[in-house]
């Protein structure tokens, strides 16, 4: 049975929960559950604290996991990324106070604040800069007008809270996350592969649609440059010889640009269908 850790709380914990329904994998209804089975799928799944779940997956007490690119590397445990998952985006940064810093290496000799020193040391260490790394476990942003801190190093959405405690981003970003499956390198338990083929599979039904038109016959090829699906558009023959109908996976971003210029062409009929779930 596959062992596998998913968050049980915060911003990765519903979408989490949410993806792995889309892949047909029962999921809790109470919070409080901290173990559930799903038998048809032969797989447990237990509901850890994100922070927690690459040291149960890095000891190879859980099988696999669903936490952050930056916990994961934070952790600096024997695992592996397996699947990028596409939500939970951010960006982990440095900030100071306005017009005191520019870049890492006027870091030297300065004291850092974060919640993440284990991926923040591992990256200052890799650059040659010599900081001292204060761990905190929350409201870093208040290390420096505090002083404990004269920068610090924390993960950054809109980059608000920052401007309200007197600070701003300098220096390229330490790290881009995301949500990652992870599992223990080189081991491929049961299970593990159909889990990652249908997470696949839900990424790629959340990042397409698709689509449906009619068009001549002479003007298949220029539709078809329009949408060319992930390897060759369907043609199928309508009662009507001088038409054909196609269909066709198209990005979900471009629909709207796809179907004006596939109008311009002259397709008719243009339908946009959402994809429920795939496999490619």
């Amino acid at each position: 049975m596959l062992r596998v850790a998913v968050p049980n709380k915060g911003s990765l914990s519903e979408a989490a929960s949410e993806m792995l329904t889309e892949a047909g994998y029962r999921q809790r209804r109470d919070s409080r559950e901290l173990v559930m089975m799903d038998p048809d799928n032969d797989v447990e799944f237990f509901f850890l604290r994100p922070r927690d779940i690459a040291v149960y997956v890095g000891k190879g007490t859980l099988d696999v996991g669903i936490t952050g690119r930056d916990l994961f590397l934070d952790a600096q445990v024997e695992a592996e990324e397996l699947l990028s998952l596409g939500f939970a985006v951010s960006t982990f940064r440095f900030a100071g106070p306005v017009g005191e810093f520019s870049n890492v290496q006027q870091l030297q000799g300065r004291r850092l604040a974060t919640s993440y020193d284990g991926l923040l040391q591992s990256y200052l260490t890799e650059r040659g800069v010599d900081a001292k790394v204060v761990r905190l476990d929350g409201a870093v942003e208040s290390s420096v007008r505090l002083g404990v801190a004269d920068a610090i190093a924390d993960v950054v959405e809109t980059g608000s809270t920052l401007k309200a405690a007197g600070m701003e981003i300098f220096g390229e970003p330490i790290l881009r996350s995301e949500a990652v499956l992870i599992g223990r390198k080189g081991e491929v338990p049961t299970g593990l592969e159909v889990l990652i083929r249908r997470l696949r599979g839900v990424i790629v039904a959340r990042e397409f649609v698709m689509m449906d038109y009619d068009i001549r016959k002479e003007l298949v090829e220029q539709a078809a440059a329009l949408t060319p699906g992930l390897e060759s558009p369907t043609v199928s023959p309508l009662r009507d010889s001088e038409w054909v109908a196609v269909r066709s996976m198209v990005s979900r971003t471009q629909t709207n640009r796809i179907m004006d210029e596939l109008y311009d062409l002259g397709a008719r009929a243009i339908l946009v269908s959402t994809i429920h779930a795939c496999r490619i």
